[in-house]
């Protein structure tokens, strides 16, 4: 019935409860772009494609350190079909670096390479394949220079400098200038506790370097605009941050680079740094046409930044009784050429670095180096992941030298709500350590060599070696191990972490409908679901339309530090309460004379009505909105952070914790050294589950990137001549589903009263500790101390280093 013929008054009250709007918070919805993904029809970046567009190619350096005595373009110029190429004598602006927080990175290398895959030309043409031949054509005079390639070689005394004449704000306060960042944190009296400990357990382990192997290779589209400014879509992490590096290289004002998201075929940290999109908009805007640009895989290992490979060196004392009484540590990061997201993974890494423990007397150092390595920087757990590895092998170290069960010994030191961090931060939200220990250590273990019930009906993907068909049971010992971990969620170190929203409302052929409009960057984590979900719920409407991600409205942050649903799901739940709050204006205004609720009541907007908290219709949303439109744009901010002090570490460095602990249970044939991972058994506390399919998800994906990275995941740096040795899927092994165990997942949900709805960030929690429960669990099958990532048959045989 249209809406002037009603017979009775628009707003009139009825008697009629009304049912929570479906798909809210709380309620497993589908993703928008499931389906899509699943069935191949979802359009990724790389599938982007502009009438005359032209191909991109970027050629990298052949060695890792090396001067440029000479570049010679001549042959590519010449060819047919090549409308540009470039070098660093070409760029446009005075501004010839770029970098999240130092601006250290080259868009195209002058004078010097510093890593293997350096970006050094680039080439424009109308074919793929011709832009490929023409920059194999670019011929380059190296003259090469001594490799810097670990701690001894960084900090040698005559070690030669990455970064001469270093200006940073990081520089004045590091003792070399090979060291990005240094960051103490120094808590009570080690000297004097470690005299009343009874055990004194050290350990020195190594954490190989882990690639992201986001399935979705680099890529992008630039398009050059009439107004001489350049319209970018492309698949990153964070819109606003690539923008505010990419505008000055090509010395244009912020609002002539225009960035819209294309389909991310995942991330894991690996696009929050720069890749393709300078060099694809320098293109279009020298030759006036698109450019796109897509790498390949064995392109995109060097176009992108790394898990930082470590060594750690921890110590760690305990009364007889099992009570910690010091932990001393130096953690040493890797992070290659350029500085990348370092000097931030190195204040995660020594704030995170005792674990959820409590442990009042600490010293700790963590660095990170310049190198000729890859550069290294943002991926899943950021620093914690490393730390996490090495306190968690000491935790069974010393409940072995104590006699302790391991699970027993970690709940008696762990830390609740209340508990002091080494950084003298108060944890002020739960913190269920010991509950965590507690689940998956009572979970039933899964049936033992299963395969000998079923005789010769045995599947062999059961077994050690899996469809290689190496095992038939003979040596297969099996081994359980257990760990937990400590994630920090948001920026922190007193960044201005924030986010924004714009949300509209409107009536569109008479149903009321809500825009969500934010930079987030959708990269598989599910936030385009969430986000709706949070204007169902806050705006009782079904209709939700999500706006594509864009520069057009406020920057949302990054899609990282598992930060997304707290922060920008925060600025869509706050813009939203701000709609509502007009909506309600306006329904007073024009029907408050038809019942008192309007003025007494504590209203609510349900199943597309205006209704009172006990339930009571008090209008039609879409009768309320008749002639209006509301569009709020807000940002929201967590509660503010601090810097880590330079020499004491102290500081209440970050905004809220998140806890994970994992049961492995492994069979390992020991004569051959292959290893079955039968069951990764999960616990974390989510504070709030907003979709506990999504959450679900999320935490079964981040326990197998733990999972990788513990037996099959590392790239491989020639110690040599920095040089990558497997930069391709055939020799850099990621988990398939032959490979991935059961993974059952216990939630707990103890809400943050900082956060809103009370949720914890999440997407990282998973990986930290997956990684030491596998190879506590391989350790307890073989009795090896195992101290490196990941491991490998001949580490389990005695046949290799």
């Amino acid at each position: 019935m249209a809406q002037n013929t009603r017979t009775t008054p628009a707003g009139t009250p009825t008697n009629v409860t009304q049912n929570h709007t479906k798909g809210g918070i709380g309620e497993s919805t589908l993703r928008p772009d499931g389906t899509l993904k699943v069935t191949g029809e979802f359009a990724y970046s790389s599938d982007m494609w502009h009438e005359d567009m032209l191909w991109g190619q970027t050629l990298r350096s052949t060695v890792a350190h090396a001067e440029i005595e000479n570049i010679d373009i001549s042959e590519a110029v010449a060819m047919p079909g090549v409308y540009a190429v470039l070098t660093y004598d070409d760029l446009p602006a005075k501004m010839k670096n770029y970098g999240l927080e130092i601006q250290d990175t080259p868009v195209l290398a002058h004078g010097r390479v510093r890593h293997h895959g350096e970006p050094v030309a680039l080439v424009a043409a109308d074919h793929p394949e011709t832009a490929r031949r023409a920059a194999a054509k670019i011929k380059i005079d190296y003259k090469e220079l001594p490799v810097v390639t670990d701690e001894a070689s960084a900090l040698a005394a005559d070690a030669p400098l990455i970064h001469e004449g270093r200006d940073d704000h990081h520089a004045g306060h590091v003792p070399h200038p090979n060291i990005v960042h240094r960051q103490p944190i120094i808590r009570g009296n080690v000297e004097e506790a470690r005299k009343r400990a009874d055990v004194i357990v050290e350990g020195e382990y190594t954490f190989g370097m882990q690639d992201q192997a986001f399935l979705g290779p680099e890529s992008g589209l630039a398009v050059p605009a009439e107004d001489g400014g350049v319209d970018l879509y492309v698949a990153t992490q964070w819109l606003h941050s690539d923008l505010q590096q990419i505008a000055p290289v090509l010395g244009l004002p912020p609002e002539k680079v225009r960035m819209t998201l294309s389909g991310v075929g995942g991330a894991f940290g690996g696009r929050e740094d720069i890749s393709m999109q300078i060099h694809a908009c320098l293109l279009a805007l020298r030759t006036g046409k698109p450019v796109k640009i897509v790498y390949n895989r064995f392109e995109s290992f060097f176009g992108h930044v790394h898990r930082h490979p470590a060594k750690l060196y921890y110590e760690h004392g305990a009364t007889k009784d099992g009570k910690l009484t010091h932990m001393k540590c130096k953690i040493v990061l890797d992070g290659g050429a350029y500085a990348s997201a370092s000097p931030a993974v190195v204040g995660n890494a020594s704030s995170l670095s005792v674990g959820p423990y409590v442990i009042d007397d600490v010293d700790i150092e963590a660095i990170a180096l310049y190198t000729n390595n890859p550069p290294c920087g943002a991926m899943r757990g950021f620093g914690a992941v490393q730390a996490c590895f090495a306190y968690e092998a000491q935790m069974d170290k010393v409940a072995a030298k104590l006699g302790m069960d391991p699970v027993e010994f970690r709940q008696l030191n762990a830390m609740e709500q209340g508990t002091i961090m080494p950084t003298g931060q108060v944890v002020d939200s739960p913190a269920p350590v010991a509950e965590l220990l507690r689940r998956v250590k009572a979970r039933p273990l899964p049936p033992e060599q299963q395969w000998l019930a079923a005789g010769e009906a045995a599947d062999v993907r059961a077994l050690p070696g899996g469809l290689s068909n190496t095992t038939h049971g003979e040596g297969v010992v099996r081994g359980i191990g257990y760990a937990v971990g400590i994630k920090n969620v948001g920026f922190s170190e007193g960044f201005d972490d924030y986010s924004t929203a714009r949300v509209r409302l409107e009536v569109i052929n008479g149903e009321p409908v809500a825009m969500v409009h934010t930079a987030m960057a959708e990269v598989g984590q599910g936030g385009v679901t969430v986000h709706a979900q949070i204007a169902r719920t806050e705006l009782g409407v079904t209709q939700v339309t999500i706006h594509p991600a864009d520069t057009q409205v406020g920057s949302a942050g990054s899609t990282s530090a598992s930060r997304q649903t707290y922060m920008t799901g925060g600025a869509v739940k706050n813009t939203c309460e701000a709609v509502r709050a007009k909506v309600l204006e306006i329904g007073r205004r024009k029907f408050g004379s038809y019942h008192p609720a309007w003025a007494t009541a504590e209203l609510l907007l349900e199943g597309g009505k205006v209704v009172t908290d006990g339930g009571e219709v008090l209008a039609d949303l879409a009768d309320v909105l008749e002639g209006e439109e509301i569009d709020v744009e807000l940002e929201f901010r967590h509660r503010p952070t601090q810097a880590f002090d330079l020499v004491t570490g102290q500081g209440n460095g970050h905004v809220q914790y998140t806890f994970a602990a994992h049961r492995a249970v492994v069979e390992v044939d020991t004569e051959l050294g292959l290893v079955k991972v039968v069951e990764l058994a999960t616990a974390q506390d989510v504070g709030k589950a907003l979709n506990m399919l999504s959450v679900v998800g999320q935490i079964q994906g981040g326990t197998t990137q733990g999972l990788g990275v513990a037996v099959m995941e590392e790239i491989i740096v020639d110690p040599k001549t920095a040089k990558v040795r497997n930069p391709s899927f055939t020799d850099y092994l990621i988990p398939t589903i032959l490979d991935t165990p059961t993974i059952p997942v216990d939630v707990l949900e103890l809400a943050d009263p900082n956060a809103p709805y009370g949720l914890r960030g999440l997407g990282e929690a998973p990986t930290l500790s997956s990684t030491p429960a596998v190879l506590a669990a391989i350790r307890a099958a073989t009795g090896l101390e195992l101290n490196k990532t990941p491991v490998r048959p001949e580490h389990l045989t005695g046949t290799g280093a």
